[in-house]
């Protein structure tokens, strides 16, 4: 499933794929399959990306 919440968090704070990669230690095709659904990303990473979005695990990665 896609990951809309997540690039919608991105793109609001003008963030590349390739700036939220660096800010996390990921590659930028990482971040993209994150936001694709491609990839299930670890409690980890899903921490550091909250991290770097200001943004709670609720709020990015909650399924509605």
């Amino acid at each position: 499933m896609k990951n809309l919440k997540l690039k919608a968090a991105r793109a609001g704070m003008d963030l590349s794929q390739d700036d939220l990669a660096k800010a996390v230690g990921v590659s930028r095709q990482t971040i993209s399959a994150v936001e694709k659904g491609d990839y299930n990303p670890t409690i980890n990473l899903c921490i550091a990306i909250c991290k770097a979005l200001n943004k709670t695990l609720d709020e990015l990665f909650w399924e509605d």
